[in-house]
């Protein structure tokens, strides 16, 4: 009988120790991914040319909406900015006749990108016909950003959503 109980435990002993050894290798692993997915922002922030899918929106007065599709975004080059983003909220100068989205393209000025321990912080400003746009990107090293957007004649707004490489069909457009 003694020898059956110090059998099963030597035996609980070795599937014990082997849970172990397997729930770091798990460890490892995400933590191999999550560098992956830094570096690979760090290379689109390096190459100053991502996109911005929004996703939510904040308005200065009022409650987050959701925003479906994935139909607006902010393409952003070093040399040019597109965006195509909703807009609620009070606009102090804005003309007839305007779908009353943020829609602008303009050449990014004064760009600043920072890092921290757990984000980055990209600054710029964008000229565009009618309006000057301050844009403001955090963007944690999962992908996860937060954009705000502060114009001369509109109240300023925030987007969440996700940065990702412009697709190949995207930057012949």
């Amino acid at each position: 009988m003694k020898t059956i109980v110090s059998i099963l435990v030597v035996l609980f002993s070795f599937l014990s120790f082997q849970g172990f050894a397997q729930e770091k290798t798990k460890k490892e692993l995400k933590a191999e991914r999550e560098l992956q997915k830094q570096k690979e922002i760090q290379a689109l922030l390096d190459a100053k040319d991502f996109v911005f899918d929004a996703e939510k929106l904040y308005p200065q007065s009022g409650r987050m909406i959701n925003l479906d599709y994935n139909t607006y975004f902010l393409k952003f080059t070093s040399d040019n900015v597109t965006c195509d983003l909703p807009f609620f909220g009070r606009g102090f100068n804005v003309g007839y006749g305007s779908d009353g989205g943020i829609k602008f393209e303009g050449k990014p000025e004064n760009l600043k990108i920072e890092q921290t321990k757990k984000k980055f912080t990209m600054k710029a400003t964008v000229k565009g016909q009618t309006d000057v746009y301050d844009l403001f990107f955090t963007i944690f090293y999962d992908g996860g950003t937060s954009l705000s957007v502060n114009s001369n004649n509109r109240a300023s707004i925030s987007y969440d959503g996700k940065i990702r490489a412009p697709k190949s069909e995207e930057n012949k457009k």
